[in-house]
């Protein structure tokens, strides 16, 4: 299916003013030429010829705008994007000492400029950074020839260049700065683009897997900062995790926990845990992933007793990477709730899933690999504009020891604002990253 077909989503509303906001970053972030504004242009227009009445309401939805603005790239480019942690991030299936991900930057020949990022997980992305970046020049060198096509046109094209899951992560950058830029042509902030629903978003926070003292001290720190909802990783060692989450309980007694497991049990594992927790007094408010990706009956299983008799919702992540994968989900009951990740399946992959899972029931939740804000922004900007995630979960930049984007959103503890005028605000001093 097609771009131009996507996206009947039943978000509140499509439609906004057309007024422009004063754009007002740092100089850093200026396109090397003036961002020409051609729909501003012609709102300004109408308005000094009209009587001083409320401005024009002009329906720039996503879907209209892919069939309607036409993409010339002046320049697009990739470059890697290397971050330190403040820790090691360990999951059941990896260990990550440093961000190691690709950074878009799209320009158009107007001069606005789009930001995108590539994330590369070990055992979850398919890219490695050397790939990642040999596919982004493709798919750059691409844009740049692309002049006179419709942004929807152009981002079929790019599906076809970084097809399927193997290249998910690439395509999502490529879409992403694509889509940033486009919005700041016509300067709108990308929540508004995606339905306009909220411009704020409150996010949990992972713990990794750590033992119980290092647990407890960081639950201590994210209960001090505001954070209500902590997301664990478990699914490595079984009588490991049962004490970190008792030492977690110890001192943040009143939050609220996702138990994530990477894929890391075995069906009876995961309803052991659960058992453990329930003498606890403890009802996780969702279980992500309790078995591998390829286990249907097992991840059936797991959700058929998590829910019925704990009364507690599964989430399908690693196994959740096609809009094939949603299909089997819904029609046999596996999961409760869909994780979308941009990095899995692409921004247009993600708007096509979270189609099919509202038409069938299935809640939502929006995730990340490990990304700085470009990514966040981003999909931050997505699910505040949809307002359909039931979880929210984007904090990987709060476990960076870094912060390499400049603008983007504010974040007060979990709340993340949506307060720039147009696109998701973040950009990188490019040639500090070459």
């Amino acid at each position: 299916m097609g771009p131009s077909a996507l996206f009947g989503l039943q978000s509140p509303s499509l439609c906004f003013s057309s007024t422009i906001t004063k754009f007002s970053t740092p100089a850093e972030s200026l396109p090397s030429k003036k961002c020409k504004n051609p729909i501003a242009n012609a709102v300004t227009a109408c308005m000094a010829a009209s009587p001083p009445v409320a401005p024009p309401s002009v329906c720039l939805g996503f879907k209209n705008l892919m069939e309607t603005f036409t993409v010339d790239v002046y320049r697009a480019e990739g470059r890697p994007l290397n971050v330190p942690l403040m820790a090691p991030f360990t999951i059941a299936s990896s260990r990550l000492d440093r961000v190691e991900n690709v950074a878009i930057r799209v320009e158009l020949s107007n001069g606005c400029v789009g930001w995108g990022e590539a994330p590369i997980l070990p055992h979850v992305t398919s890219e490695d950074q050397l790939t990642a970046l040999a596919k982004a020049a493709e798919a750059c060198l691409f844009l740049k020839q692309s002049s006179g096509k419709t942004l929807g046109l152009v981002l079929d094209e790019i599906s076809g260049i970084l097809p399927g899951h193997s290249f998910a992560s690439v395509r999502a950058g490529i879409e992403m700065a694509l889509i940033d830029a486009v919005a700041n042509s016509i300067g709108t902030p990308l929540w508004r683009l995606f339905g306009g629903f909220s411009n704020a978003i409150t996010t949990d926070i992972t713990i990794p897997i750590v033992s119980p003292t290092e647990a407890a001290e960081l639950a201590s720190k994210y209960r001090a900062q505001g954070f209500k909802t902590l997301k664990l990783k478990v699914g490595k060692n079984l009588t490991a995790d049962i004490q970190v989450l008792q030492a977690i309980r110890t001192v943040h007694p009143d939050c609220s926990f996702i138990l994530d497991a990477n894929e890391g049990y075995k069906s009876e594992e995961a309803i052991h845990v659960l058992e453990k927790l329930h003498e606890m007094e403890v009802t996780p408010i969702l279980f992500e992933q309790p078995v591998h990706r390829d286990d249907w009956k097992g991840l059936g299983y797991v959700s058929d007793v998590a829910r019925n008799k704990y009364g507690v919702s599964v989430a399908a992540d690693e196994s959740c990477r096609s809009l094939g994968d949603v299909k089997k989900i819904a029609k046999e009951n596996l999961a409760h709730v869909i994780n979308i990740k941009l990095a899995k399946v692409g921004v247009l992959g993600a708007l096509e899933i979270i189609d099919l899972a509202r038409a069938s029931g299935i809640d939502l939740m929006i995730g990340g690999m490990v990304e700085t804000r470009l990514a966040m922004g981003f999909a931050g900007n997505l699910a505040a504009g949809l307002g359909c995630f039931k979880f929210i979960d984007l904090d990987t930049p709060l476990l960076l020891a870094e912060d390499p984007v400049i603008g983007g959103y504010e974040a007060s503890g979990p709340i993340y604002n949506f307060s720039n005028a147009r696109g998701h605000g973040g950009f990188l001093h490019w040639d500090n990253i070459a």
